[in-house]
């Protein structure tokens, strides 16, 4: 059985920075492409970042793109999300996500089936 579990979420202010971690278990994780998403308050669940099983591609909302960085740890089965610059528009609830099967890469909401319990993030002025 799949388990992804978030970390590191927490209250910073707003320019500051704050760096998340999900560790995978019950997947082969270095097959798998693993993504971020996060949904605020009163909006649909949006992606954030994806990188690919071989680390070759990655995938950014227009609007964390020089901000955020998705990066993953093989050896520790683990993605991390690395969120500099944050701006109270960044505060919403962090989702890792998983697809049902290796080797595959979505950029979309429907490519994924597993997901963890979410981390908050909120940003204040």
């Amino acid at each position: 059985q799949v388990q992804l579990v978030e970390s590191g979420g927490g209250l910073v202010q707003a320019g500051g920075s704050l760096r998340l971690a999900c560790a995978a278990s019950g997947l082969h994780f270095r097959s798998y492409t693993m993504a971020w998403f996060r949904q605020a308050p009163g909006k649909e669940r949006e992606i954030v970042a994806v990188i690919s099983w071989s680390v070759s591609v990655t995938y950014y909302a227009d609007s964390v793109k020089g901000r955020f960085t998705i990066s993953r740890d093989n050896d520790k089965n683990t993605v991390y999300l690395q969120m500099n610059d944050l701006s109270p528009e960044d505060t919403a609830v962090y989702y890792c996500a998983a697809p049902k099967r290796d080797l595959v890469y979505s950029t979309t909401i429907s490519g994924y089936d597993f997901w963890g319990q979410g981390t908050q993030v909120t940003v204040s002025s």
